[in-house]
């Protein structure tokens, strides 16, 4: 007898004669607990990745946008000259809202972490910095750069574009990386809470034997490999998830300023995803198992 949609209904609805069927302890037992509670713990780790590294992505395509840099190296009694006039152009700029000058305290606290707080910068021939401040919808660059380059020739504008897409490209990647490991996660718990059905199904057939002599459906028969696989599987997931959410906390955060290695926590409606964990991993045995038992109990019939 083939298991339809009555069948899978049927599944669902508890039944402590069907569920004494399947073995309560036993090698599928722990393999199934086991499985589902490593992989939910994995599950967790790449989740928290992949929301990171969508943080990240984000950060920086919104910092880096609207910023951009203008450097001037040239001769030192040419710089404060040279200066004054970038800044005309960029104030005089559509799209620019604010443009100034770095004190030289600002520029030593850009470089304090490359090369120590004791770096004499009123010695070096240091360029002079322009920090601008743009609109959302930007100025034109193209435009910019000619007018830069006929009144202060020193003046390199970088609008960081050439940084920007690499590194918001490549957080996007992780972040994708990381629901791909997520899928993979649930196909091999698929595969294994198979196997472990195939294994407890295929032990039990001279049971099965009977039960089917005595009137048993396959539906009937099914239910108590499904329902107690589910269930297995749905424990050991929510304890894999309540223990990968114990080692996040005991990872160090390094603040909204660093990358999503030093910054894997779950924020917001991130934890949804967190609590779907189970739940999800329940279905994944549900399903797995309810082809495991359709597969072999035809086989047996």
């Amino acid at each position: 007898m083939k298991l339809g949609l009555g069948a899978g209904a049927q599944m669902l609805r508890f039944d402590e004669k069907a569920d004494r069927v399947v073995p309560p302890t036993g090698f599928t037992a722990r393999l199934t607990l086991f499985s589902a509670f490593a992989m939910a713990f994995l599950a967790v780790f790449a989740l928290a990745l992949s929301l990171a590294a969508g943080r990240v992505a984000e950060r920086w395509g919104d910092e880096l946008a609207q910023s951009s840099t203008v450097r001037i190296s040239a001769p030192a009694g040419e710089v404060a000259r040279q200066t004054e006039a970038a800044l005309r152009v960029l104030r005089t700029t559509p799209g620019i809202v604010d443009a100034r000058a770095l004190t030289d305290e600002e520029q030593r606290a850009l470089l304090t972490p490359w090369f120590g707080a004791d770096l004499p910068v009123e010695d070096l021939p240091l360029p002079q910095l322009i920090d601008i401040e743009e609109t959302p919808e930007g100025y034109d660059a193209a435009g910019l750069r000619l007018r830069l380059a006929a009144e202060a020739p020193a003046a390199v504008l970088d609008d960081h574009a050439r940084w920007r897409k690499p590194l918001t490209r490549a957080a996007s990647r992780m972040r994708w990386l990381g629901w791909a490991a997520i899928l993979l996660i649930g196909a091999a718990t698929a595969s294994m809470v198979t196997l472990a059905a195939n294994a407890s199904l295929a032990a039990n057939a001279q049971v099965i034997a009977v039960l089917r002599l005595v009137g048993a459906t396959d539906a009937y028969i099914a239910s108590a490999f499904v329902r107690r696989f589910a269930l297995r599987a749905l424990g050991g997931a929510a304890g894999g998830t309540l223990i990968g959410v114990g080692a996040l906390f005991l990872v160090p955060s390094g603040g909204d300023d660093t990358g999503f290695l030093t910054d894997l926590s779950i924020q917001g409606w991130g934890w949804l995803w967190v609590l779907l964990i189970p739940p999800v991993f329940g279905l994944v045995a549900f399903f797995a198992t309810r082809f495991a038992a359709k597969r072999v109990l035809e086989e047996l019939a």
